[in-house]
């Protein structure tokens, strides 16, 4: 089971998400099918731009696959249950995750920016989908979401690995940990929303 220790999280999520949540399924399952989708898009966007990274381009190529699946998947829920896909919204946390990233520098350094802040939105996915695994009361969206927690888990490992290859334990570690200080922020800056994944 993972903890708030293994996803490496300063801040936890406030537990009323989850009934604020599943009031909201609809609106949830909007928000969790795009979230996919520009999680995909986000690693063909590293391949493009890191096209060099041998190892990156091998380990990313499949997870393109992977979330772009994973937004299947959400359709095929909302289709389950009678209900439709929204329009999409802005995602204020990514966005300000984004913000957070040290402007100019190299190539290089704009890679690790871009690896750290990957790997910390998928934390913070797979500490969300586990809170429904654990917590939502239809027992078939706790098994739907605790596969999205094991894998998006797997994904926050992937770029946490990558980060510390191409930049070594140190420079990537204490660079993560500045940006789990800045991301508990974040957190307390926004309101807790039924209708956002994040």
């Amino acid at each position: 089971m993972l903890t708030k220790t293994k996803l490496g999280l300063n801040l936890p999520t406030d537990p009323r998400w989850v009934n604020m949540a599943e009031i909201s399924l609809e609106e949830i399952l909007t928000d969790h099918a795009y979230c996919e989708q520009k999680a995909a898009t986000a690693c063909i966007s590293l391949i493009q731009q890191y096209p060099d990274r041998e190892e990156l381009v091998v380990e990313l190529a499949p997870i393109v696959t992977e979330e772009w699946g994973h937004f299947r998947l959400v359709l095929k829920e909302l289709k389950k249950r009678n209900l439709e896909l929204g329009y999409q919204r802005k995602d204020e946390y990514v966005n300000k995750l984004i913000d957070s990233q040290r402007k100019g520098g190299s190539r290089e350094d704009r890679l690790l920016e871009k690896l750290l802040t990957c790997a910390l939105i998928e934390a913070r996915s797979a500490e969300r989908f586990r809170l429904l695994s654990l917590h939502i009361s239809d027992d078939n969206l706790k098994e739907f979401y605790h596969n999205f927690m094991v894998s998006e888990a797997g994904h926050y490992k992937l770029f946490l690995d990558l980060a510390k290859k191409y930049f070594g334990e140190e420079k990537a570690m204490d660079r993560w940990q500045e940006y789990l200080i800045t991301e508990a922020k974040i957190m307390e800056s926004l309101p807790l929303r039924e209708d956002r994944m994040h």
